[in-house]
Parts: structure tokens; sequence; C-alpha cells
């Protein structure tokens, strides 16, 4: 008699089913486990084993095999011990085999018998209900499997033994109900920042927008500080945009006790990251972090700082807004929506745009365009605001506060986002809710300009070079600028505005 149990492996965010078939045969004493299987895999036999001793079952002396089919798909993880285990326990007679035969199961188990977390529960449920399946998960695991449906069948035992009495009528386990993570205090708000007017500005269209951002200036300027506060002006995660980013969190393991939060992702990674943290890799092809920062912000301090093959990495996840990790054995793709932050000096000293500085190394000419070499022309040309940051004198930080903060900046940059949700969809792009992400056969649909900002184009276009690409960033950029005045067209002035902030692109691109 072979028995069998529904679970999943995990390919990316997608969760491909997996059929546990346990049997128990004659024959010399063994616990086996095939079906390509990684180390943790095959370690689940000493799991599943001091499991079910500790819930006073033993296992009996026969031939134990369990087979994870298809036998040519890898299986990583340790959530294959709990489908293991109840296998094994039905195969015996301890629970009956008909209880499980309309549930995904997956847990690890602990010496003791309990049920212990698992990464990748929230895209579980979500594929046993899309199956008609319920689904057997860890009691921590359980608010987060509650999100996938409310009609889904959820078991979210602690330990082996309260499962087993669930089964048997003994004991009735409460569904879990879904966990919103409480907020962590106050975000930083931009009433904190005197002065940088400028930036100020350039962050708010980048926020209202989803663009691209580069601070440059010296040392204490404010850039990261300015760059800490824009989750402050973001709009909440819609439904949609909610779900795609809590699959990649429950895959990398970070939600906390399967709590949602509906704020935007703030990644900071140190300018120390390899390629692989970056943009995700590793043995078993985890997410990196501008896959983490999907719908959100990926803030790069220090950017010259990066290793250059690291930031070129970049280039294709911000054009196509996904990265494809490809393996020996398998390749995964993920989802890579991220707006891109950065700040960085002016030279490795940082002050050589000082008045009255000398550089005691080199001509400051030439030591700028050293230190901003380190960055590709490519990765700058999709850049949309590359913002000036000059240091902020001691007579404005003696100022009172600004009058406007956070509040005010953001109420404003919603209603530029509900402008551009409601014209992408009215165009039937679904899952375009910003202008960066709206393909440039509908920018140049939507952000048409008229007679007189045609000409600054093409005046501009001959003097700044623009490629195709920097022309149409040009144009979303200033369709940003137009819906957050309200605007209907696109007129010269916010071409002019758009412009203003490739002009220090353009250098930045002929010194790289």
């Amino acid at each position: 008699m072979v028995v069998r149990i529904a679970t999943v492996a995990f390919e990316g965010i997608e969760a491909r089913p997996v059929d546990v078939q346990v049997q128990i045969a004659n024959g010399n004493v063994a616990f086996t486990v095939v079906g390509l299987g990684d180390k943790a895999v095959a370690e689940s036999r000493e799991r599943v084993r001091a499991a079910l001793n500790a819930s006073g079952l033993a296992l009996p002396a026969k031939r134990i095999t369990v087979n994870l089919a298809p036998a040519d798909l890898p299986k990583e993880g340790s959530h294959y011990d709990l489908p293991i285990a109840l296998g094994v326990m039905a195969a015996i007679g301890a629970i009956p085999p008909d209880a499980l035969q309309n549930y995904t199961v997956l847990g690890e188990l602990a010496l003791d018998g309990t049920i212990t977390a698992v990464t990748g529960v929230l895209p579980a449920a979500m594929a046993a209900n899309a199956r008609g399946q319920g689904l057997i998960c860890p009691h921590d695991s359980g608010a987060e499997a509650a999100w996938a449906s409310q009609d889904l069948d959820v078991l979210a035992p602690i330990s082996l033994i309260q499962l087993v009495n669930h089964f048997k009528g003994l004991q009735v386990m409460a569904a879990p109900r879904p966990a919103i993570r409480q907020a962590g205090g106050a975000l930083p708000d931009l009433r904190d920042v005197k002065g940088e007017e400028s930036a100020k500005r350039a962050l708010e269209i980048a926020a209202a927008g989803g663009h691209n951002l580069l601070f440059n200036g010296p040392p204490g300027a404010g850039k990261s500080m300015l760059a800490a506060r824009l989750p402050s002006i973001l709009p909440p995660l819609t439904p949609r945009e909610l779900l795609e980013v809590s699959l990649i969190h429950s895959i990398s393991g970070d939600l906390a006790g399967g709590a949602l939060t509906d704020r935007r992702p703030f990644r900071a990674p140190h300018h120390s990251a390899s390629m692989a943290a970056l943009v995700g890799g590793g043995a078993r092809a985890r997410p990196g972090e501008i896959s983490l920062a999907h719908h959100g912000v990926l803030f790069l301090d220090e950017l010259p700082e990066f290793q250059p093959q690291v930031l070129d990495s970049l280039r294709q996840p911000i054009e196509t807004g996904e990265v494809a990790i490809a393996r020996a054995n398998h390749r995964v793709i993920y989802p890579a929506r991220f707006q891109l932050v950065a700040a960085m000096n002016p030279c490795r000293c940082g002050h050589a745009t000082d008045p009255g500085f000398a550089c005691n190394r080199q001509p400051n000419a030439r030591c700028i365009a050293q230190y901003q070499s380190r960055l590709s022309g490519p990765l700058l040309d999709r850049i949309d605001l590359h913002v000036e940051a000059p240091a902020v004198a001691a007579a404005d930080l003696m100022l009172p506060p600004p009058a406007e903060g956070s509040a005010e900046v953001a109420a404003r940059v919603a209603a530029a986002r509900a402008i551009q949700a409601r014209r992408y969809a009215e165009l039937g792009l679904q899952g375009v809710g910003s202008n960066a992400a709206a393909p440039s056969a509908v920018i140049e649909q939507v952000a048409q300009p008229d007679a007189g900002g045609l000409a600054l184009v093409q005046e501009a276009s001959d003097r700044l070079r623009l490629s195709a690409r920097g022309f149409h960033r040009i144009l979303k950029l200033a369709r940003t600028i137009a819906d957050l005045d309200g605007a209907g067209t696109v007129g010269s002035l916010h071409l002019a505005e758009a412009l203003s902030y490739r002009v220090d692109a353009t250098r930045q691109l002929r010194a790289a």
C-alpha cells in the first residue's frame, strides 16, 4: 500500500505540486528518501524519526521508502518533514489515510514533535486554494496562510499530537485569522529637513511618478536624510501590489509572524553587497535586494563605492521589472519593479565642487571625472532625476522647521498617483500604476507635448544628445510634473523642468 500526501516545491514565487509517496514493506530495516532532494530533505529522516518517538509512535521494523514525485524536480528545504511524517503515520494506521486527501501539507519538525515555521507558506496556500485543497501548516504560519482566501480550510497545529487529536475528533483547532503587522512607529518626516528645497521638490516628483533619482552633493548635505523620508510620502500598497510583495517576502522568510503590511518596502544594502545579494542567487537562487524592494524603494548610498559589475547588473531589471536567475539545473524569475534612489559624493574627497576648494591630489575636474567614471553611462541613462544637493549653510540650520511636512506632500503624491492609475486602467494596462512603469508607446500618446514643448524638446535633444531612452524618460517625467499640477496636457513649463533634471545627467554621462 502506498500513501500519498500533497505538498509543494518552490520555483521562484511559484509553488509547484509535489506528491509525497510513502511505502512500508517487508525487507531490511531502512528509511530511504528519494526524489532529488537536497541535504535538508535527506536529514528529514532523523527529524521525522525523533518527532514520532516523542509523540509516542515507533517506526516499524520494516523497509520505509519515501518518494518525492516528480523525481526530476529538485526539492529544497525542510518543509517536507511534516508531509513525510504524516505519510508514515497514515501508512502505519495512526491516522486515517483519507483524512489527508484534500490537504496540501508543509512544515518542519522539531525533535520533540512540535511543528516549526517554514518559508513560502503564502504561495503554498494560494496554490492549494487554486487546486481546491486545504492547507496544513505550522501554527506560527497560520496567519500568513489565511491571507490566501477566506474560504481556504487551514489547519495550523502546534504539534503532531494536536493534529492527530484533531483528526480523531478529540480536539478542534480554531481557524487562523489574517494578521496585520503593527506600524513600527512614525516614519521620518520631511519637516526635519531644512533647506534643500530643490531636492525636496525632486523627491516629490520621484514619489509621484515612481521615477529613479540620484542625489549628488558633498558629505553632510542631507542626501541620505532625504532618501530616508521618501517612504513617508509614498502611497500605501494596493491589494494587488501587497499580494505580490508578500509572496516574495514569504519565500525569503521576511514575514514576521505571518503578518502583512501595506507599507512599501525600503531596502538600503551596504555598498559591500555582492551581486548575488543585490540581484539574487546563491545555491538555492534566493531573491535579492531588488526583488525584496519590489513595488518599493531600493536606496543605494555611496553609489560609486559599489562594485561596477554589481551596479551594471541592475540595468536589465530596471527596464523589464523582473530578474531571471539561471543555474545549471533550474531557472528562476523574480519580480523586481523597484524605484532606485541613489546618493553619491561628487568625488572621492567629496568637496571638489565647493567654492575655493583645491584637491591636493589632482585638479578638481579630473578628480570628479575619475570618481564618476565608476558609474557606467547606460546605468546613468536609466536614472530620471539627477539632482545637485549643495551643502546647507549654518544660517538655514538655525531657521525654524518648515511649515510643510510629509503629510502635505503625501497628499499631492497620492492625488497624482490616483490620476495615473485611472489613466492606465482606462487604457487597459493591468499592473501599471505609475508613469515610470508605462510603456514607451503609451507615453508618447499620453504625454504628447504642445507646440512650444515640442520645439523645446527638439532643441534640447540636439544640445543634450538624448538617447531614445532619455527622450521617453523626459516625457514620463514631464507627464508626472503635469499630474502634480493637475494639468491634462504636458506644457512647455513641465518639459522645461523635466529637462533641467537631465542637464546634470548629460554631464555625468560624458564623464562616465
